[in-house]
């Protein structure tokens, strides 16, 4: 499927990690039938999980009282983003408070949604996850308490940077983020196809109460210009 798409004179990316039933890991079911009549009218019982490909993970999903998909206002959803691509650190090293100074300078704004990556690229929530060969940048506290500090919305995450390494970083990591509200992105494809690093970006979830989580059809906007 094509990844860059022209609209208008703006450009769109699309992030989203294509699902074939076929080929998942994860709870992944379609059921075809027909309703019957003399005219066809097909429906599709969707059996998945809420962490199926590009989802976008809420508070739910971490606390009991969190707000669910459900709870969060529509713009929860959208808003500017910033990626950052952190590619001075060496392998499986922690990304520090100092370092997301260093990389994203003066560009980052209250509201915003943050897509963090790294050049160590290695496909996640595989059985090689936290293998010799993954060589992804690591989050935890301290990169947590940056967020919070500055105010984001969302952060989200290309295959440079592991957010399953271990309950000492995971943990504080949810624990700072969602107890402000502040949602995960994962498992987003075709950052490489973007041109702009600041953009229009949307990962709308279907709104249902008592839903952790839930996958989404995640894009940018290249070229809007409040959002550049």
């Amino acid at each position: 499927m094509e990844p860059v798409y022209e609209l208008n004179g703006l450009r769109v990316v699309d992030l989203t990690k294509v699902l074939d039933p076929a080929t998942e890991s994860r709870r992944c079911h379609l059921i075809r039938y027909n309703t019957g009549g003399s005219i066809p009218d097909f429906h599709t019982a969707l059996d998945l999980t809420s962490h199926l490909g590009t989802h976008c993970e809420c508070p739910y999903h971490h606390f009991e009282d969190g707000k669910s998909v459900g709870d969060l206002p529509l713009t929860t959803f959208m808003g500017r983003a910033i990626y950052v691509v952190i590619d001075f650190l060496e392998p499986n090293a922690h990304i520090s408070a100092a370092d997301l100074d260093r990389a994203c300078g003066d560009r980052i704004k209250e509201g915003d949604i943050v897509i963090l990556d790294s050049n160590w690229k290695f496909p996640p929530f595989t059985p090689l996850t936290n293998s010799p060969e993954d060589k992804r940048l690591f989050i935890g506290e301290e990169s947590a308490i940056w967020f919070r500090d500055h105010k984001v919305k969302c952060v989200g995450f290309g295959d440079g940077v592991s957010i399953e390494n271990c309950n000492e970083d995971v943990k504080p990591f949810h624990d700072i983020l969602m107890a402000n509200d502040i949602v995960f992105l994962e498992v987003l494809k075709n950052l490489e196809h973007l041109k702009k690093d600041t953009f229009f970006m949307s990962y709308a979830a279907l709104p249902i109460v008592g839903a952790d989580s839930c996958p989404v059809r995640a894009y940018a906007i290249e070229g809007i210009e409040q959002f550049s």
